[in-house]
């Protein structure tokens, strides 16, 4: 299990490779990447701020889970901070397994997991305002 927070780029290559084994017919990779737009505004850059250790030690939790939960054989997951620009990866999740359906679903709860309780926070700035988001992609505080 490899688990990351970084202030770096994300390359996703060493995640897959640190995950792939031979015994694996499938990897899933997810990216996280920033987008143009939200809510119907242009999205000039997202700000990732998050407590460390913490958001570590709760990342390490997901993977933990997942491991237990489905018949994986490695798993991979960074998060980014700090300022990202539009087409930056923000997450990459990294499933090996020794088949697809098992890999997708372990990757795919694993991102939902670690939305629901990592201790990392995004901000976005738009055209004219900005306001730390939540959930779905809703403001959590009026723009400034």
């Amino acid at each position: 299990m490899l688990i990351s927070i970084t202030a770096d780029p994300l390359d996703p290559q060493p995640f897959i490779e640190h995950v792939r084994r031979d015994e694996s017919g499938a990897v899933a990779l997810f990216l996280g990447v920033v987008r143009s737009s939200n809510l119907g505004r242009r999205v000039l850059h997202l700000e990732y701020d998050a407590y460390p250790q913490m958001a570590e030690k709760k990342l390490r939790q997901v993977a933990e889970e997942i491991m237990t939960r489905w018949p994986i054989s490695d798993i991979a997951i960074a998060h980014r901070t700090g300022r990202l620009g539009v087409g930056e990866t923000s997450l990459v999740v990294v499933v090996s397994s020794p088949h697809r359906r098992e890999a997708f679903d372990a990757c795919q709860h694993a991102v939902d997991r670690i939305k629901e309780v990592a201790p990392i926070w995004k901000k976005e700035v738009w055209e004219g305002g900005e306001a730390w988001i939540e959930g779905e992609g809703q403001p959590t505080l009026h723009p400034e």
